[in-house]
């Protein structure tokens, strides 16, 4: 049996196209979690044995890819070393070698004598990183230009610049642009139907935000709400400040959800994607104090960052806090739950962070990542089957992180009024986070109950192991019920008294925890956190009214004590 037998069925329908082809250039787009690894090395495999090539080198995004890669070829024979320097000498026990496109960069010309002297494939792994900097496309243009055979493999849309990607074929639009051509495609959708991806869901969290902008004004909004985009940067900032309790309480909310998934799957992971270094290990310290475990904390300049991956993705760890070191490419199949945790809101970046959990192992298990209720990130995670390609010759300032907006207003303010100390600083002062909704192929549940706490927990019970059609299932029963709910409770007013008895006393709990945080410097998560061992409960966005009550007269007690 050949190793092509052993392919699924778009590996193997991609493998007889290049086959019949025999194309010298071949661009492959597949989903994250789809097999683009095993596709591409079982080419290699295949032209290794054919004699039409004597070796093979990976070009990767990142060192921790290249030595994946390695292990990946070892397991069908070809041996490849993933520590070769440009100007090192390449062992004859190995087949070829792994570089990084910054690698790449540094002395393009070695490696392309390297790739002329013999025929050899090059596997462009991740190819829209060649346009990360030009330096890197020349690079890739110049180093790979002699090689016998190129394929190009990216699993996300590709970039919202005007650098084209070597290799890469474009087409004429009718609108003046240049659009890339795949010479094969299998999209999300497709992997999803096929049971070669997980189903993710996406749980959107709101809140009210409560900061003092870089001019002196104080402004509170709800997250989600419309915003002009400098507000909507601010409001988000806001809620994944570590020290407000929107973080905190969507932590909890995750921690709850892994939980569940390790009922039915016990090494199931969970991953919190930071915006920066700082916010990461704040969010560990809270992860920490929340489940009682010190969670793995990956940082993308320290030395032993490939070998925490390693660890985390063979052990059973609940949690790990990471900036950009995961984000795409890194293989930790058990990660089952992760939380959006960062301001970056680009397309790219999304895909990459949602491909970190879509890798299925066995049949049936779910992902759910939790994310903050803005409306970019919420048309991301519905719009996530959507086909892109890399599209020239169109300015898209929207792909921009989402402070670009508020920056560029800072530095107009800055021109206009003299030095930025006249503006003063940012600043978050206190949020809470509430349920908002749930997304999931396309379609938004829970809207329409945003104070429905049994209906969250509901959305956070969902069993581990369930494929597309059950959780669709399960959704539209939810949906029903919730409909049902809510047509019987619109003939009782007392329902409607007790849930704004309930805001009220959340309202009058988060302004005390926040003249607590003024008067102590004690952050606000961790108040609510010392308030909730006090009194027990559950987070204050699933509370009762009499819980809420007890906390409040709980710290207005810790006032008249520290009052003397």
């Amino acid at each position: 049996m050949t190793r092509s037998q052993h392919l699924r069925v778009w590996q193997r329908e991609a493998f007889e196209l290049y086959q019949r082809a025999q194309p010298r250039d071949f661009l492959t787009v597949a989903t994250p979690g789809a097999g683009k690894t095993t596709f591409a090395l079982t080419i290699a495999a295949d032209l290794l044995a054919r004699g039409l090539i004597e070796r093979v080198v990976i070009v990767t995004p990142t060192d921790h890819l290249k030595t994946q890669w390695a292990l990946a070829a070892s397991g069908i024979g070809i041996t490849l070393d993933p520590s070769l320097a440009g100007q090192g000498v390449l062992g004859r026990d190995f087949q070829g070698f792994a570089v990084t496109y910054a690698g790449l960069a540094v002395n393009p010309n070695a490696y392309r004598a390297r790739i002329e002297h013999r025929p050899t494939m090059v596997i462009l792994d991740e190819v829209h990183h060649a346009a990360d900097a030009l330096s890197w496309g020349d690079a890739v243009q110049e180093a790979c230009e002699p090689a016998v055979r190129r394929l190009a493999l990216t699993g996300t849309p590709f970039r919202s610049d005007d650098n084209p990607i070597p290799f890469v074929t474009y087409a004429p639009q009718d609108d003046g642009t240049m659009t890339s051509i795949a010479d094969y495609s299998y999209g999300y959708g497709k992997a999803l139907k096929d049971r070669v991806v997980r189903p993710v869901l996406f749980m959107a969290y709101s809140g009210q935000m409560h900061w003092r902008t870089r001019m002196g004004d104080e402004v509170a909004a709800r997250l989600g709400e419309p915003l002009d985009r400098a507000a909507t940067a601010q409001a988000l900032r806001t809620a994944l400040d570590p020290n407000g309790s929107w973080i905190p309480e969507v932590l909890t909310a995750a921690h709850t959800r892994l939980m569940e998934v390790r009922r039915d799957v016990p090494d199931a992971g969970g991953l919190v994607i930071a915006s920066d270094q700082d916010s990461a290990r704040a969010y560990a310290a809270v992860l920490a104090e929340i489940t009682g475990t010190t969670p793995t904390v990956v940082l993308s300049d320290e030395s032993t960052s490939s070998a925490r991956i390693a660890d985390f993705s063979a052990g059973m760890t609940p949690w790990m806090v990471a900036v950009r070191m995961v984000s795409e490419g890194v293989d930790i199949p058990r990660l089952s739950v992760g939380v959006y945790a960062t301001t970056t809101a680009t397309p790219l970046y999304f895909a990459q962070a949602v491909g970190r959990f879509v890798r299925a192992r066995r049949k049936g298990e779910t992902a759910s990542i939790f994310v903050p209720s803005v409306p970019r990130l919420l048309a991301l995670a519905a719009d996530l089957e959507a086909q892109r390609d890399h599209v020239i010759g169109r300015p898209v300032k929207d792909e921009e992180d989402l402070f670009a907006a508020e920056d560029e207003l800072m530095a107009k303010a800055n021109e206009d009024q003299g030095a930025s100390d006249q503006l003063g600083e940012y600043r978050a002062l206190a949020s809470d986070a509430s349920f908002d909704r749930l997304v999931y192929d396309g379609g938004e549940f829970g809207y329409d109950a945003l104070s429905d706490d049994d209906g969250e927990l509901d959305f956070l019970g969902i069993p581990g192991l369930l494929d597309h059609d059950q959780v669709a299932e399960l959704l539209r029963t939810s949906r029903a019920k919730r409909a049902k709910a809510k047509a019987k409770d619109a003939s009782a007013p007392e329902a409607d008294v007790a849930f704004e008895k309930r805001s009220e006393l959340r309202r009058e709990l988060h302004a005390l925890v926040g003249a607590w945080h003024h008067r102590t410097g004690a952050p606000h998560g961790v108040t609510h956190s010392r308030l909730r061992q006090q009194c027990g409960g559950p987070p204050a966005a699933q509370a009762s009214a009499a819980q809420l009550q007890e906390r409040i007269d709980a710290i207005r007690v810790w006032a008249l004590k520290a009052s003397g």
